[in-house]
């Protein structure tokens, strides 16, 4: 896929992947969700889901490293800024030939690389995102759209990121 297909697929999920409502025991399933996927399949990662400024769940599964706590943190507040996932601000800014720096962000507290997705509620917009790090970031995105798209029951093959050419 181009980076303007990839664009033009996120900005689908983004659409499709909104709630009716989201609460904290929704943000808790959620994260045990991506954490059994994770289990199950062996992933070594870090998963995180924040609604505004609050952490609700945290999980570093084995094979983490202290640097994913970081690329979590760093991914996050990629969404919490611009209120899109992580993947697609970093597509958008490679797609532009520039960097977080030349939109005035520091890279040290901004990562725009995949694995952070906004929690979307519909009529209200992003409340939070989640995160997750450990992975290739084009996988750390697809597995925070699989657990949203299971969650929401929508059809993930519709929303899936084709793999790269």
């Amino acid at each position: 896929m181009t980076i303007e297909q990839d664009l033009s697929r996120i900005a689908e999920q983004e659409k499709a992947l909104s709630f009716d409502a989201f609460d904290l025991t929704t943000a808790w399933q959620l994260g045990k969700l991506l954490q059994e996927l994770a289990t199950e399949r062996g992933l070594g990662i870090a998963i995180d889901v924040t609604l505004h400024a609050m952490p609700v769940f945290y999980a570093a599964l084995p094979g983490v490293t202290p640097d994913n706590v970081n690329w979590v943190r760093r991914k996050r507040n990629m969404v919490l800024r611009y209120f899109r996932s992580s993947y697609a601000s970093g597509l958008k800014l490679a797609k532009d030939g520039k960097t977080v720096e030349d939109n005035g962000l520091d890279g040290a507290d901004y990562a725009p690389h995949g694995g952070s997705f906004p929690i979307n509620v519909k009529g209200t917009g992003c409340i939070g995102a989640v995160t997750v790090s450990g992975l290739p970031q084009r996988d750390d995105h697809n597995l925070a759209v699989e657990a949203l798209a299971l969650m929401l029951a929508k059809d993930l093959d519709t929303l899936r990121l084709a793999a790269p050419l």
